[in-house]
């Protein structure tokens, strides 16, 4: 399939700047029977035999703004932090710098490029503070480049999930945004059991597709871990007839990527899992998800678990409804296990 398969079009109002007012304010699709909901009404598609697969990746406040020794402003983006002082960063500046270039911060914290490392660069703080302290300090949250605003306090709060436990990732998994603790607790109320990956979601998840042929395409990786304990629920599960539910594309990489020999096994280390439509989901019953980007891997991995036609008659239908699309957009759930029916 070509990348363009996956285009739809989309009005720029229909694009979510900013959360809705409460957590679960936001609407539901239904994709099974092209039903609009509410996110209130998501446990009435619940059973107690269920468990739903949250990802507990943190976001961290990675975008920096700075200057060159020349005064010319930049503006980093923390992809990965590989130690207390270094990490792989994305730099956005009139010319790209060169390995020993010298960038400065607030609070007069220096940083030397080391080198390139593809589209990123490697850099070296020169603090006696960490990373992690820094970026608390002068960091801001990362709102993906759709968000046509700056990032407030609020967004501080509302752009990470209830639940976010792991620090590293610089964007946050979405569809876990939807819930609060009252829902948790009203899901838990019902019997359904809940599980927690963690999977660092990075900057190249926002990286447009280059080329066409979507087999040529290098997916970005990403560092994930899936515990013994959440293999041996998701095994639980199907053996009592209950459905694997992924919340948010993440944790679907998670789980297949774990599930890479055939059957799901504990997994740390780096994935670059890419789920085009063809592909057969070895741990994952159904989906909650938002709505994605046009022509992006998520929209293809929605594609593959759901059908290329329903999702994209789905998202038709999301369009003409008006619904609210991509982070702080409304989300959309898809029944795979026994089709048509909850």
């Amino acid at each position: 399939m070509q990348r363009t398969d996956f285009s739809f079009y989309l009005p720029e109002y229909l694009i979510a700047q900013y959360p809705t007012k409460s957590r679960t304010a936001s609407r539901l699709l239904y994709v099974n029977k092209l039903q609009d909901l509410q996110f209130t009404d998501f446990p009435s598609l619940l059973s107690s035999k269920d468990l739903l697969v949250f990802n507990n990746t943190k976001v961290i406040p990675a975008r920096l703004y700075g200057h060159k020794e020349s005064g010319g402003k930049i503006e980093i983006l923390i992809e990965r932090i590989l130690s207390e002082t270094k990490a792989i960063a994305q730099i956005k500046a009139s010319k790209s710098p060169k390995p020993n270039t010298k960038l400065y911060l607030d609070n007069n914290i220096e940083i030397t490029v080391l080198k390139r490392v593809d589209n990123f660069f490697e850099l070296q703080f020169n603090s006696s503070n960490s990373i992690y302290n820094i970026l608390e300090k002068i960091g801001h949250i990362p709102l993906p480049p759709y968000i046509k605003r700056t990032d407030t306090k609020y967004d501080n709060e509302r752009y990470q999930t209830v639940y976010a436990e792991q620090l590293g990732a610089v964007a946050a998994p979405t569809a876990g945004l939807h819930f609060d603790t009252t829902m948790l607790n009203t899901i838990k109320a019902m019997g359904v059991k809940t599980a927690f990956i963690t999977l660092h979601v990075g900057a190249g998840t926002f990286t447009p597709m280059r080329v066409n042929d979507i087999k040529k395409h290098n997916m970005h990786s990403e560092y994930l871990e899936v515990s013994s304990q959440v293999c041996d629920l998701v095994k639980q599960t199907r053996a009592n007839d209950g459905r694997v539910i992924a919340v948010g594309t993440t944790s679907v990489r998670a789980l297949e990527a774990a599930s890479d020999s055939g059957v799901i096994q504990p997994y740390t280390g780096e994935t670059c899992i890419f789920i085009t439509p063809g592909y057969k989901f070895i741990s994952v019953d159904a989906l909650l998800t938002n709505f994605h980007l046009p022509e992006s891997t998520l929209l293809m991995l929605v594609c593959a678990f759901a059908d290329y036609t329903i999702t994209l008659d789905a998202y038709q239908h999301a369009v003409e409804q008006q619904y609210r699309f991509f982070s702080y957009g409304d989300a959309m759930f898809i029944n795979a296990k026994n089709y048509g029916d909850v």
